[in-house]
């Protein structure tokens, strides 16, 4: 086939189009990214290590109030009434107060008891309290309140109801609840109170 000159012009013209073209099209794209330097990488850097470092410095004095806190929490936890089960923990309370009652001069006489369920007291702790009557003279229940704060255990009056009993004897009748704190978990959870009253909430 004969191409005469202005075929044969046009038809480099062509290939030599294709050539750029495909050169264009496969070159790699984003190169100009990967070498691009980064500016100021340096000093962006040594920014960031005087951030840490006083990040860093700041640990010990951190780790000092956690340890302080925790010396105190567990100087406080001491007067927690601990056992392995709720109605230990109860027996105990119901003991230490027997205990300041016979203290007391004369003695106090404990009578009816009862012991009610232990309750959450906050996210940690759970409050175990125990309700108590008992005749006696205003002077042997004001030194009974004031033994129960001096106890290294946990323990407050949580309710007091008096009556007078005999006014020739000066006696009153008295029913007192008091409260031991005691650990998380010995509080029943909700299963176990289901399954103790029957399945059902009261």
């Amino acid at each position: 086939m004969n191409l005469n000159e202005r075929d044969r012009r046009a038809l480099i013209v062509w290939v030599a189009a294709m050539a750029l073209g495909a050169v264009l099209y496969f070159w790699p794209a984003g190169g100009d990214e990967v070498v691009k330097p980064v500016l100021n990488s340096v000093g962006a850097a040594e920014k960031r290590l005087d951030r840490l470092r006083e990040i860093a410095a700041t640990v010990p004095g951190k780790q000092a109030l956690a340890d302080g806190i925790a010396v105190q929490l567990k100087a406080r936890e001491k007067g927690l009434i601990e056992a392995e089960t709720a109605a230990q923990a109860q027996a105990q309370l119901s003991q230490l107060l027997r205990k300041l009652m016979r203290a007391q001069s004369p003695p106090m006489e404990m009578g009816q008891s009862e012991l009610g369920p232990i309750m959450a007291l906050g996210p940690d702790y759970g409050e175990a309290p125990l309700t108590v009557s008992t005749t006696c003279r205003i002077e042997q229940l004001v030194n009974l309140l004031a033994d129960l704060s001096r106890q290294p255990e946990l323990i407050a009056t949580r309710e007091m109801r008096v009556n007078g009993a005999d006014a020739r004897q000066k006696t009153i009748n008295v029913r007192l609840t008091i409260s031991g704190l005691v650990p998380k978990r010995l509080v029943p959870t909700d299963a176990q109170r289901r399954s103790n009253n029957g399945g059902m909430f009261f």
